[in-house]
């Protein structure tokens, strides 16, 4: 961000004294050739940086070579996968090393500079707030109806080990993501302004009126909760909450002073979501009706 400034400075023109070029390595170990005048625009006499062709090397480095951190997790016997650190391209320092190329004629290796990303949820971490049970709330569907099974366990997929941090809003939308067939959810029934439809991803509502009830009986925050146009039958009257990804999401926030871990999965006929926390955390728990037998 501190070069930017250079980026619209194309009358920095340097007269050519050759046609050079220079190794871009990573590790040490050589990734490309990187020739001046193919990042030139202009007069072939001078050498004046075309901006849109350099944007565009950095861009294909940062897809090349980025690597997103995850999150420690736990697996599905409450084991803890370790978290992993990520990597993004220096951004800086590869712009002072290239503009030392291209301008300064400087014919020394450019070494593809990285710096860490640390992920938010580390081992240590998750060790402390998987520590007290604060919520919980268990709904049953029909396993043998694939396709709305296939959808509720991809969303289950999605939320679990979801850590929402103090004053942070959790969306069903955002952190589920649409749903498509590119995913794997299929075309389930879903209901639409009171009648019964086939969509993609329907039984998603499920996953999301469980949540609900297992985040209002912790008692954090409800944003954002609608009901279905006519009841649905595994959850009681009042207790539910759709989403749709053009429409209505369920949203909460997390008051409390400590990080919430989600955790949520599917056994049998079973939809079980918990949430858990540190046992230093101060909450407020509620009481909520039980779902129908």
């Amino acid at each position: 961000m501190g070069l930017s400034w250079l980026f619209s400075l194309l009358l920095l023109i340097q007269p050519v004294i050759s046609q050079a070029s220079v190794q871009l390595t990573k590790d040490g170990k050589p990734i490309s050739h990187i020739k001046r005048e193919e990042y030139s625009v202009g007069d072939p006499n001078y050498f004046i940086l075309n901006t849109e062709k350099y944007d565009q090397l950095v861009r294909e480095l940062e897809k090349k070579f980025s690597v997103n951190p995850k999150d420690a997790k736990l697996d599905p016997y409450g084991n803890i996968i370790p978290e992993q650190l990520g990597l993004n391209v220096n951004r800086q320092a590869f712009t002072e090393s290239f503009y030392s190329f291209f301008f300064e004629q400087s014919t020394s290796d450019i070494e593809m500079p990285m710096y860490p990303i640390y992920p938010k949820v580390d081992s240590e971490l998750l060790s402390d707030i998987r520590s007290i049970r604060i919520g919980r709330y268990i709904t049953s569907f029909n396993p043998s109806n694939k396709k709305r099974s296939t959808n509720i366990k991809l969303a289950v997929e999605a939320i679990n080990n979801h850590v929402v941090f103090p004053g942070e809003t959790f969306s069903f939308n955002k952190v589920v993501g649409k749903r498509t067939t590119e995913k794997g959810y299929e075309k389930a029934k879903v209901i639409v302004r009171g009648e019964y439809a086939e969509d993609i991803g329907g039984g998603i509502c499920q996953v999301s009126s469980t949540l609900f009830n297992a985040v209002d009986s912790a008692g954090l925050k409800i944003v954002q909760r609608f009901s279905h146009s006519r009841h649905v039958p595994y959850i009681p009257p009042g207790r539910d909450a759709t989403v749709s990804w053009y429409g209505p999401d369920f949203e909460f926030k997390n008051m409390y002073n400590q990080p919430i871990l989600i955790q949520a999965r599917t056994m049998g006929h079973l939809l079980v979501i918990k949430l858990y926390s540190s046992e230093v955390i101060e909450y407020t728990p509620k009481k909520v009706p039980f779902p129908p037998l």
